[in-house]
């Protein structure tokens, strides 16, 4: 519950402490912040009649004095400004202005400048500036993600405004939790050292004093790795539910749009999958596809049981019995059609695309050797008209990313089979992808083949087989979680920032990934929690991934990268 919790407590404290009809004012990012873990009903129920924009709520001039306005606004200039031209001309009765983090001195004496009708209740800062898509799982949902992968000299601002909106993610999530971490960073990426100094910078520096909780015997580890040290993760066809419904399907705050599926009514052409507003789903959510039917079934046959009985009514008393429970009955049809339409669709998608068969193949590169077979099988998915361009251009990444120094003259013979066979991709991205995070560019041991334990562990793993050939893969940060849980993190490869050192093992470490998760990484993060390690991990991460958004990245750095001529 640690996340959504917290952000469910800061809007519980706006909206609860002001009685009275109010309106509700977000910006395109709060927005995001509110929805995932706050359903409409629950504001009706706070007696917030009215969700508004603050950029639409410039535009009108219609007085609405009657209502008390809640705001709550990410603190950067152009918000200023819309309070600014709001509060010269008030049309609500109370302004309550709340800030998703820390304001700037300058902002404070604007915003109380402006304020010459006296309308402003209150102004309060609260840390709730990022996605709680899950309970250990945030998210800041960035246009620019692909501005990790350039150089510095690329576009000074651009980049320094990425980091900056990083900081204040990151921060944000501590001063939510109350906590002030020591901070370890990938040693390879610049990106990852830059935020990790600038987000020590501010906790220790500029606001220190904010940051002084009271200690823990132990302080948290903020780790800020590099994206570009597991490309594989987010290359790779998903198997578990939540997982997969993003690859196929996209999920974007916690919605899946279904309106080019079928048919559909208008009130299931979005549809809410919430492990902390769906039973069915957080019980469902990492478990493979197999079993998700064999589940879901259940579900269907537990719903006609209770739709066979609600036909038996008989007496007054069965009627009433029946519209008490209606609300109940609707919600169970609902949630039934909604699971039932996803599995059914993404078992269309399978289909048509051949899954099976090319998930063989990625998880055969992704974690077992034997480069030859490798490269005949990947030349066979080439060469079957069956398979989508994409998946294509993931098989020939997969392979490259595993065979680059072993089997160049091979690689050469795929880039132009892959030319010829779609040829809307160029061989060009597979190789920026290789510049960009090839071996010598990565942090860890992305295969288990650099370290010993890694090599022995992975024999003992081939010998007693896998349960399951289509989930078999395991992110790095599973191992990454396994090192810090064993102390094995090393200092050259993941070095501290300042004179901050970790005496003794962590109980909380927040790892954010510069670049983007994955559903598959949060399974990792959920499952590891689960095994009461004495540590509780939470994942961030500067966007959400499906292979879709990985190579839609790759691509717009590359393309900025190829105008520039800074790019070495």
């Amino acid at each position: 519950m640690v996340l959504v919790a917290a952000v469910r407590e800061y809007i519980n404290r706006m909206l609860q402490d002001i009685s009275g009809m109010k309106v509700l004012i977000l910006d395109s990012h709060t927005v995001s912040f509110v929805s995932v873990v706050y359903s409409q009903s629950e504001l009706l129920k706070k007696e917030v009649f009215l969700v508004e924009l603050v950029d639409s709520i410039s535009m009108s001039k219609e007085s609405m004095s009657h209502l008390k306005a809640v705001y709550f606004l990410r603190p950067i200039s152009e918000n200023i400004q819309h309070m600014r031209r709001q509060l010269a001309k008030p049309r609500f009765g109370e302004y309550h202005l709340f800030f998703s983090n820390i304001l700037k001195d300058t902002q404070l004496h604007m915003l109380a400048d402006s304020d010459e009708h006296e309308v402003v209740q209150q102004l309060q800062e609260f840390y709730a500036d990022f996605v709680a898509l899950d309970p250990y799982h945030f998210t800041l949902n960035m246009a620019a993600n692909h501005m990790y992968m350039l150089p510095a000299v690329v576009d000074p601002s651009a980049l320094q405004q990425f980091c900056e909106r990083v900081v204040d993610g990151i921060s944000a999530v501590f001063l939510a939790l109350k906590r002030r971490p020591i901070i370890r960073y990938s040693r390879t990426s610049d990106v990852a050292k830059r935020i990790a100094h600038e987000a020590s910078k501010l906790m220790y520096q500029q606001e220190s004093g904010l940051f002084d909780f009271r200690r823990t015997e132990v302080s948290p580890l903020l780790l800020i790795i590099d994206r570009r040290d597991d490309p594989v993760t987010p290359l790779l066809n998903q198997w578990t539910y939540q997982a997969m419904v993003h690859e196929l399907m996209g999920i974007q705050d916690n919605k899946v749009n279904l309106k080019n599926v079928g048919k559909l009514p208008k009130d299931q052409q979005e549809v809410v999958l919430s492990s902390e507003q769906d039973a069915f789903f957080k019980a469902n959510m990492y478990d493979n596809f197999g079993d998700i039917g064999m589940n879901i079934k259940k579900m269907v046959d537990d719903f006609q049981q209770v739709a066979k009985s609600n036909q038996n009514i008989q007496t007054i008393e069965d009627m009433a019995k029946f519209v008490d429970n209606y609300p109940e009955y609707r919600k169970m049809q609902g949630n039934v059609s909604k699971h039932v339409t996803l599995v059914t669709e993404m078992s269309k998608i399978v289909e048509e695309r051949k899954l099976m068969l090319v998930s063989q193949t990625e998880q055969e590169l992704a974690c077992n050797g034997g480069q030859g077979a490798a490269f005949e099988a990947v030349t066979n998915l080439l060469n079957n008209d069956n398979i989508s361009d994409i998946d294509r251009l993931r098989l020939v990444m997969l392979y490259a990313l595993r065979y680059e120094k072993e089997s160049p003259v091979q690689l050469m013979q795929l880039f132009n089979k892959l030319a010829s066979r779609s040829p809307k991709y160029k061989p060009g991205l597979v190789q920026f992808l290789l510049k960009q995070a090839g071996v010598d560019k990565r942090t860890g041991d992305l295969y288990g083949n650099r370290d010993l334990l890694n090599i022995a562990r992975n024999m003992a793993r081939g010998l007693k087989g896998v349960e399951n050939v289509y989930t078999q893969h395991q992110p790095l940060l599973f191992q990454t979680m396994e090192n810090i849980t064993r102390g094995r993190l090393r200092d050259v490869d993941y070095p501290y920032v300042g004179n901050h050192f970790q005496q003794a093992r962590p109980q909380e470490v927040v790892i954010f990934i510069v670049g983007g998760t994955t559903y598959e990484e949060s399974r990792s993060v959920a499952l590891q929690n689960s095994t009461n390690s004495g540590i509780r991990f939470i994942l961030g991460g500067s966007a959400l991934l499906n292979s879709k958004r990985f190579l839609k990245d790759l691509e717009e750095a590359q393309r900025i990268a190829r105008t520039s001529t800074n790019v070495v």
